[in-house]
């Protein structure tokens, strides 16, 4: 086997996520044979240094051997069974362990396949349980521009990534959108905490006006993702759990993509010493290596479904694999992980490692902005640098960024113009070190400096 023959089978009959297919015709697939820590081999004996943990999920690197111990010994004795009716010991012992470690108050587990899975349920449990309670006038939930929260329907309705989301608005729900606190539209010395105490302003009127008729608010705690790393302020959370008390309404935290230490603590809610209602878990949950997601939410919530069957309060929501046993496994291992090893001061170390490597990115002439948020590095390309005026997104100068990577044995997958780093815990110094040097040199070869 070599690259060339899988990937004329790939093209044959794949349909691959998040790609214009079209691009192939220039852009070859890179097929991987393996991967170990950091690194992923193709067929060709070629490495690339993994800097996106392959979209954002793998916490400890490829094969790590705890996690590969925990999914072997599973394998052993039960790879699944229905959860409706029956139960097993991963399934049981994750939920215990996702209790203890989260926020105070979310005491319940909910399983799913995915994340996009996760907000839904999340979004659900929250409109059924004013049901449930007689309040039947709150359907509609508040949400950030520049969110993302999956693509599955109600997910992608409370999202606000036009890209994703505008070819679907007709069979999308309607939604109530404000302003983001999002901290790159600051204004010159104006902090972070300032500008998102501002921005909250917004939200506590919009809360005002319109909490009657609202099931929840949901959030991406501290960083957008999708909608290009954006990044604000944990003041913000602490605002808005105090409105949402005060209005009554849920507060949804989505950590599918920023929790198990990616911010700088285990969950970032943390940095705001807040407990949301609902608590959606994915992505690094199994350490990157199997799909699983978890909703916390409260004993309060889950009161409101717990009711003779023939009152039909149910929460009758299911997916095939929930609480999937090897899924479980991987989840428990990778806690395990965290429990046992200083996770969070290495990264703190790591953090402040890879922000020395890209100290020098913040003078170049087409960067606007270097920013920040724990195992989270954010570099914002823009045609002008004084108006901060962005390039055409027709120019793809992203991508330019991700060829040349490849090229040099880096794996970069630009959000549009923004070129970030959101590498695996296992990451060295040196390693750090090679990856911002290569992405300086994308850089220049794309804004042609």
């Amino acid at each position: 086997m070599n690259n060339q023959t899988l990937v004329k089978r790939d093209l044959a009959v794949l349909w691959h996520p998040c790609s214009q297919m079209k691009d192939h015709e220039q852009l070859p697939l890179i097929p991987i044979k393996s991967g170990q820590g950091v690194w992923l081999e193709d067929f060709n004996g070629k490495r690339y240094l993994d800097a996106i943990s392959s979209w954002w999920v793998n916490l400890f690197g490829h094969c790590n051997p705890v996690i590969n111990h925990a999914v072997k010994a599973q394998l052993d004795t039960l790879e699944h069974v229905i959860l409706g009716g029956f139960t097993h010991r991963a399934a049981v012992e994750l939920a215990e362990k996702l209790v203890e470690i989260t926020p105070s108050g979310l005491d319940k587990c909910f399983y799913a396949d995915n994340g996009s899975s996760a907000i839904e349920i999340a979004l659900k449990m929250s409109f059924h349980y004013w049901r449930n309670l007689g309040i039947n006038r709150k359907t509609k939930f508040i949400t950030l521009e520049n969110s993302y929260h999956g693509e599955t329907l109600g997910a992608l309705a409370v999202g606000n990534v036009a890209l994703y989301k505008e070819t679907y608005a007709p069979l999308l729900m309607d939604v109530i959108s404000v302003p983001s606190p999002d901290c790159y539209n600051r204004e010159v010395g104006e902090s972070w905490s300032d500008y998102s105490i501002r921005r909250f302003a917004e939200m506590e009127q919009t809360l005002a006006r319109h909490a009657d008729s609202v099931c929840a608010v949901i959030v991406e705690p501290l960083v957008q993702c999708a909608g290009g790393m954006r990044m604000y302020d944990p003041v913000y959370l602490k605002l808005l759990r105090q409105a949402c008390d005060k209005y009554h309404v849920h507060l949804i935290a989505d950590e599918i993509a920023v929790g198990f230490g990616r911010t700088g603590t285990l969950f970032a809610c943390e940095q705001a010493a807040i407990s949301p209602d609902f608590i959606c878990l994915s992505k690094g949950l199994t350490g990157g290596y199997l799909p699983l997601s978890a909703v916390l939410t409260t004993d309060a919530v889950y009161r409101a479904f717990y009711d003779d069957y023939q009152n039909l309060t149910a929460f009758l929501h299911s997916h095939s694999y929930t609480g999937n046993a090897l899924g479980c496994s991987a989840a428990l291992a990778t806690i395990d992980l965290f429990q046992t090893r200083d996770v969070l001061g290495s990264n703190r170390r790591l953090a402040a490692a890879l922000a020395k490597a890209t100290e020098r990115f913040k003078s170049h002439p087409h960067v606007a902005e270097v920013r920040q948020t724990g195992m989270i590095v954010a570099i914002e390309l823009v045609k002008n640098k004084a108006g901060r005026e962005a390039y055409p997104w027709r120019e793809r100068r992203g991508l330019l960024v991700y060829q040349y990577a490849l090229s040099q044995g880096v794996l970069l997958r630009p959000l549009g113009n923004v070129i970030y780093f959101m590498p695996p815990y296992v990451i060295s110094e040196a390693e750090i070190a090679l990856m911002a040097e290569v992405a300086w040199q994308g850089i220049q070869l794309a804004t042609g400096v």
